[in-house]
């Protein structure tokens, strides 16, 4: 989980089209909001008065520019970035998922069920060869195994599933996560 907003890939409904994000329509963005975007993705828990003096502006239209960022969602939320390794989980993989021919209205309940597993980082609905695409945080091996083989692979509407660990996770800002 990233201190940025992360994507939220699943959507609510039952149907398939249900899984797109629901982006919206959202304000023009200018230059003072962009950097403001930039500075919270890097540090949201960034002071108010620190956010605007290191964009040049009063701190009263900071707070009331965050706001409207935060009403319009174009700030989705604010999240702790723990390392999984913390929490007993510290083998970490990808899981590319294709469905079987003639799922498409399982897409949306598969999807629901994967994400609310403990052991699940992020979900994605893709467009390719592979419909899912799943980041899985395990404790080893065998719980890996036993992810991939019991909610995975046996579902019927799971044809195929490609496992790939992660060695290294290189951020952005140059920072490498375990």
């Amino acid at each position: 989980m990233a201190v940025h907003p992360s994507p939220s890939p699943v959507g609510r409904g039952d149907a398939p089209n249900d899984l797109r994000t629901d982006r919206g329509r959202r304000p023009g963005l200018d230059d003072v909001d962009r950097r403001l975007l930039a500075l919270l993705e890097r540090d949201g828990r960034m002071a108010n008065n620190a956010l605007a003096e290191a964009v040049g502006i009063a701190p009263s239209t900071c707070l009331a520019r965050v706001r409207l960022l935060r009403e319009s969602g174009v700030i989705r939320g604010f999240h702790a970035d723990i390392d999984p390794a913390a929490l007993g989980r510290g083998l970490r993989a990808m899981v590319a998922v294709r469905m079987q021919p003639g799922s498409r209205q399982q897409l949306a309940a598969f999807a629901r069920h994967i994400a609310a597993r403990p052991e699940i980082l992020d979900v994605y609905f893709l467009a390719g060869a592979d419909d899912f695409l799943v980041h899985v945080a395990v404790r080893d091996t065998e719980a890996l195994r036993a992810f991939v083989v019991d909610q995975l692979s046996a579902r019927p509407e799971v044809a195929v599933t490609q496992t790939s660990l992660i060695f290294e996770h290189m951020t952005p800002g140059g920072s490498t996560r375990g």
